[in-house]
């Protein structure tokens, strides 16, 4: 895992000040690679390649970066090629290897297969490879986004990094992006290639873009559909999954450097802590975050105790209270590029912090709750639906998976959810599955007054949604639970995976995430509903397939909050003064699109903290970390041009 930038000029001309641009970008992303970094530049300086080396897969200086050879082809990586062993057995005949790496294989790949080359890796990446003799840059990125890459273009130049912050000093002003803007109030991310700095996009999972011809391209190679298997038996669906699983572990595990394992005290990353010590001699440590100064409900190290005892492992825990957060969370934003997802970035940033001090390489159980229906909002959402087809008569027509009879049992596990409901329900009942859910996940319903409503396009977000959630192409029939899970699995988790990927490379650390296998993954869209929600109760199938590898505290646990931060606890003795703080300077900003002193007298009167709260305390300290400190990054252009050339 590593960092990677780079510019072309789209015309094929000279670009001015190439090598001094591109030490600025790979400054800027210095922490993805610690082991090193390398600028290679095209003969009449009209393309350049940056790199930082975070060395796992052939740590010699053959496997460095950027990568050339035969004279016409040069890589930028980032990420890892899990079968490039495979691979490079099936390409020893065509290609001279001078490596192990798996960075040559994509190279022998793209020579030997052309564009077709991506459907031959199994893994994570994001990459630009320069062909010279058909003069055009080849970018791609993983079907999942696991990995990142953003891109702007400016009077003809093309720029891309792994993160965005290595493109704030090319834009002409940094300005917040309005449609992006209304996503993330909505849902505290966004759901197309839009980012929230204005003129700076993402390639989206799955897709490729070249540039070519003065012209930049961009097409999907790989897409998620739910062809559903009537034909096998559950039998069959737990065999495979069980291999499956296990088989994309093994590939996950191949590593010249130590790795540990993330544990949560949750069912995925139990499961996948426990399976790579059955499956590794080496014993991967685990790293679990403790809350201190909290309720009892809040200490989850309990669970991931018994998940490293359960291992035969060793569990490292690191405590963290309402100082570290204090401290940090500065940091957390500014890694971020922009706030998404939730407060779970937080303790992420602070246990990758610890892991960092072990080992190089983390596993994680992202993508466990989205394939196999880990969120109380399924049920809720599916509650209502058999309320509908009870009331009419509806349980014949094939939409609808299990009875109200048989969820019945599961429903304690909404009882920390009593809140939600009652706001879901308020609003309305038995609409069509697309209104009922994007309900579910709208976290602007209670910013009535925050927001100025009337010059951001909400409507758009909702039909942006709307085309995602009804696509047909992917959901080819009316199931609820199919619908959720795929909106989940092409907007929500690449928002949860850059919290991923910048949580633990702020701190130079690999984290890879097995249950995204694409294999894996195809396979699980090929599962009935009524397999893997069986009556109802989350994550039914996975829990069934493991229950001997999980211990019993962890299967039968029912008040798993995903990764929950006592804010609202800390909000109460010792954060209030630092919030109110930071919403005082968004009043005196005066922040576009925001009412910032309704946001302000929020917190006057003692009004508890939210997620509203954290929505918007994330987002001002962004305007701090990137709009008001705008002229600090175009300073960084002229400071470098200025250095070489004295």
């Amino acid at each position: 895992m590593c960092g990677i930038a780079g510019i072309i000029n789209k015309a094929g001309n000279p670009e001015e000040n190439l090598l001094s641009n591109l030490t600025v970008m790979s400054r800027l992303i210095e922490h993805r690679g610690p082991d090193g970094d390398g600028i290679w530049c095209r003969h009449n300086k009209s393309v350049g390649l940056a790199h930082r080396r975070l060395s796992i897969i052939d740590i010699s200086e053959k496997a460095s970066q950027p990568m050339v050879r035969e004279k016409n082809l040069a890589i930028t990586y980032n990420g890892e090629i899990y079968n490039h062993i495979e691979l490079r057995d099936s390409l020893k005949d065509y290609w001279n290897f001078q490596s192990e790496s798996d960075t040559e294989c994509i190279l022998a790949a793209y020579s030997r297969y052309g564009d077709k080359f991506l459907d031959h890796l199994r893994g994570m990446f994001a990459f630009a490879l320069w062909d010279e003799s058909k003069r055009r840059l080849f970018c791609a990125r993983d079907r999942f986004g696991i990995k990142p890459f953003y891109y702007c273009v400016i009077d003809g130049v093309f720029r891309f990094a792994s993160e965005a912050k290595a493109l704030v000093p090319f834009l002409k002003d940094i300005e917040t992006s309005s449609s992006a803007l209304a996503e993330y109030l909505t849902f505290q991310y966004t759901i197309g290639d839009k980012t929230l700095f204005n003129g700076i996009r993402q390639l989206l999972p799955g897709h490729y873009l070249v540039v070519e011809n003065n012209d930049v391209k961009i097409r999907r190679y790989w897409d998620v559909c739910y062809e559903i298997d009537s034909e096998h038996s559950t039998k069959y669906f737990n065999q495979k999954l069980y291999d499956l699983v296990n088989e994309s572990l093994s590939f996950h595990l191949r590593s010249d450097v130590p790795l540990g394992s993330y544990v949560s005290g949750g069912v995925d990353s139990s499961l996948i802590h426990i399976l790579a010590n059955q499956n590794n001699n080496s014993n991967p440590l685990g790293f679990h975050g403790r809350f201190t100064n909290s309720p009892p409900e809040y200490d989850e190290s309990i669970y991931a105790k018994a998940a490293a005892k359960h291992s035969g492992g060793v569990l490292n825990i690191i405590d963290i209270d309402s100082t570290c957060f204090k401290e940090n969370i500065r940091d957390v934003i500014y890694h971020l590029d922009f706030p998404v997802a939730g407060p779970g970035a937080f303790p992420q940033y602070m246990v990758s912090k610890l892991a960092a001090e072990s080992v190089k390489v983390v596993l994680g159980g992202q993508g466990g709750d989205e394939l196999f229906g880990g969120y109380a909002r399924y049920l809720i959402a599916y509650l209502e639906q058999c309320l509908t087809a009870a009331i009419d008569g509806k349980y014949k027509n094939g939409n609808y998976v299990v009875t109200i009879e048989s969820i019945i049992p599961n429903l304690g596990i909404l009882r920390e959810y009593k809140p939600l409901l009652k706001e879901f329900w308020s609003k309305g009942l038995f609409e069509s599955m697309d209104k009922r859910y994007f309900r579910l996940i709208d976290r602007s319903t209670d910013m009535n007054n925050e927001i100025l409503w009337d010059e951001l396009n909400f409507n758009q977000v909702k039909n942006d949604f709307k085309k995602i959630f009804n696509n047909p192409n992917n959901v080819k029939k009316e199931a609820y639970f199919d619908k959720m899970t795929h909106y989940d699995l092409k907007c929500l988790l690449p928002a949860l995976l850059q919290v991923e990927d910048r949580m633990s490379m702020a701190h130079g650390v690999e984290s890879r995430v097995p249950f995204l296998d694409h294999r894996l993954v195809e396979f699980a869209a090929t599962i009935p509903a009524d397999v893997k929600f069986r009556n109802g109760s989350m994550k039914p199938m996975l829990k069934g397939v493991f229950n001997r590898e999980l211990p019993g505290e962890i299967i039968n646990r029912r008040d798993k909050m995903g990764f929950p931060v006592p804010l609202t606890e800390w909000f109460k003795t010792g954060l209030s003064d630092y919030i109110s703080d930071v919403f005082q300077m968004m009043a005196e900003k005066d922040r576009p699109y925001l009412n910032s002193d309704a946001i302000k007298n929020n917190y006057v009167g003692g009004k508890p903290f939210s997620r509203k709260t954290w929505g918007l305390l994330s987002l001002e300290l962004w305007y701090q970390a990137f709009h008001d400190q705008a002229q600090k990054y175009r300073s960084m252009l002229d400071q470098e041009e200025n250095s070489q050339a004295i």
